[in-house]
């Protein structure tokens, strides 16, 4: 018999054994926060810190006794130490109702109905935590799941918070998070630590104290030493949970299991090739760094790589480096000589361009992208890459807001011209430029036949007077720009990016891929070569996963 179940089995009859009066205990609170700190600790052994933040009901009965999950029996009792509102805790215990864990006595200092206490609780030299990746045998796969509550306990929302310190040594831009789960931000916040450890966080103010989470990472393995890692099992190599698949079994969800771990796998996979930026870039450091142009800007916001290429494009048409001679397929005929003072990833793009092969151009952007993307790196060392983001962003708004506020078409139409780099950057650019171009003329700007192969042969590009309208304060008259109806240049500037991307990227996604596996190997998914034994402490002695399963899950404060 599976042991969890025959743990379960057992504490139902122990249930029926007690006292009426040690089944007349209420306990019922809420979980206001829960801040856990994992050390995976350079000997292959594992540090867990906790903090509790209990409120209790007051029409509960007082919580005298916190049950905390380990990830597994490798641990020794002299190593833990806890206490509540500073007050020590010496009444420590295997818990009789957690598989593998404690309980905490809480003594006099008790946390009655009403009133709010914090636990913290401490355990070190937890064994057996590690295992070997199931897809890169040479990394290690650490997996852990925080402590939770028996849901008959706990109500309202927790403010969860789980930090895990990579052993010492391991470089920004070695170790991989693990997808997250579901609801909680796609990737962990990444710092480093006092000790100068990296630091993945992830945190969720609206998480629940009676669901399990798993997070997960996985860095070099030289980093502890080799008898601390186990291979994984059977189950652990498929990335199945052996715990769950006796819980699927009993409810006849074998199929759906399959289907589920199949749909998991693949969107999992294909949102991580799209993270391009290497993790290193994301170690917070101090401060932001100013003088990236729009289109470095855009790899630090990890545009999609279509969107860059095509801010490149759209900037040697500016320059008069290249003409577009045809849009389908996109050919494009390069100004000799280049003119000065190009950029070298604009070089780099007309270069690939000049490639008779479309595999050899796909190959030459995609290594274009990679130089962009580490260079970005070194400009950003030292830099807050939140901060830096938040600043971009605000230079995108102030761009958007010149073009709409705009009070004539010809002063809307300079000014998106003159800021166009920047409002690419915009998840939205495709829908504003419609809806500031939907009515009025556009008047093109001077580079405009560069990029659309049809407009000199199509219309007269012949200037006609226009009034300054005292702009210049000379009150003469100036030569105006050809336009075009609003509806007519925004679908033209819209399509032409779009068929750009179709035809020189194709799939985004796996254009990008080739992209990511230099410079940001895309991480496991939560279940990636970890032993299940290590996915954390439970506060519940079985998966319960359905009706008919014999489960007796304690929560803490039993």
């Amino acid at each position: 018999m599976n042991k969890r179940l025959l743990t379960s089995a057992l504490l139902l009859i122990l249930l029926f054994a007690l006292p009426i009066s040690a089944l007349a205990q209420t306990y019922y609170f809420s979980l206001d926060q829960e801040i856990v700190n994992v050390f995976w600790e350079e000997d292959g052994t594992q540090t867990l810190d906790y903090v509790f933040v209990f409120s209790n009901s007051p029409s509960a009965s007082p919580i005298d006794f916190v049950d905390v999950g380990f990830p597994n029996d490798n641990y020794s009792l002299s190593n833990v130490s806890a206490e509540v509102d500073g007050h020590p805790i010496l009444n420590i215990e295997y818990s009789p109702y957690v598989d593998s864990g404690v309980a905490l006595g809480l003594g006099s200092n008790a946390i009655k109905p009403g009133q709010t206490g914090r636990v913290h609780v401490k355990v070190t030299s937890i064994r057996g935590v590690l295992f070997v990746d199931s897809d890169d045998s040479n990394y290690a796969s650490a997996v852990f799941s925080p402590t939770w509550f028996g849901s008959e306990y706990v109500y309202g929302s927790t403010d969860l918070q789980v930090t895990f310190h990579l052993p010492p040594g391991v470089q920004p831009d070695e170790p991989r998070w693990h997808a997250s789960p579901s609801g909680w931000p796609s990737e962990p916040a990444t710092a480093l630590d006092q000790e100068g450890r990296v630091a993945y966080t992830w945190r969720n103010t609206n998480a629940n104290a009676h669901t399990q989470y798993k997070f997960g990472s996985s860095f070099p393995k030289t980093y502890v030493p080799a008898s601390t890692i186990v291979s994984p099992g059977l189950f652990e190599r498929l990335g199945i949970d052996p715990e769950a698949v006796t819980g699927f079994l009993c409810c006849g969800g074998i199929f759906g299991l399959i289907a589920l771990i199949t749909w998991a796998g693949a969107t999992s996979a294909r949102k991580r090739k799209m993270k391009y930026l290497p993790p290193k870039i994301r170690i917070e450091g101090h401060g932001i760094k100013r003088g990236l142009t729009a289109v470095e800007a855009g790899i630090l916001m990890e545009q999609p790589a279509d969107k860059v290429l095509t801010m490149i494009l759209f900037a040697v048409l500016k320059k008069d480096a290249a003409s577009v001679v045809s849009r389908d397929p996109l050919k494009l005929d390069v100004t000799t000589p280049l003119p000065e003072k190009l950029r070298y990833y604009e070089r780099d793009f007309l270069n690939a361009f000049s490639e008779g092969s479309k595999k050899q151009r796909t190959l030459n952007l995609q290594d274009l992208m990679v130089k962009l993307i580490k260079n970005v790196g070194k400009k950003m060392k030292g830099f807050s890459h939140k901060e830096s983001v938040a600043y971009y962003k605000s230079i995108m708004r102030k761009a958007w807001q010149q073009v709409e506020e705009a009070e004539t078409p010809e002063i809307r139409s300079e000014k998106y011209d003159e800021h166009m780099g920047w409002t690419m950057l915009d998840k939205d650019f495709d829908r504003r430029t419609e809806d500031v171009f939907r009515t009025g003329p556009v008047f093109v700007p001077m580079w405009w036949h560069r990029y659309d192969p049809g407009w000199g042969r199509s219309r007269s590009v012949t200037p006609k007077p226009m009034a300054t309208g005292g702009r210049s304060g000379s009150g003469q008259s100036a030569p105006s720009m050809p336009n075009l109806p609003g509806g007519e240049f925004a679908a033209s500037v819209v399509g032409g990016m779009q068929g750009f991307a179709s035809d020189v990227v194709g799939n985004v996604t796996n254009f990008t891929n080739r992209i990511t596996n230099k410079t940001n190997p895309v991480p496991k998914s939560s279940s990636s070569g970890s032993g299940w034994s290590s996915s954390g402490g439970s506060s519940c002695a079985c998966a319960c996963a359905c009706a008919g399963c014999a489960c007796a899950c304690a929560g803490g404060g039993r």
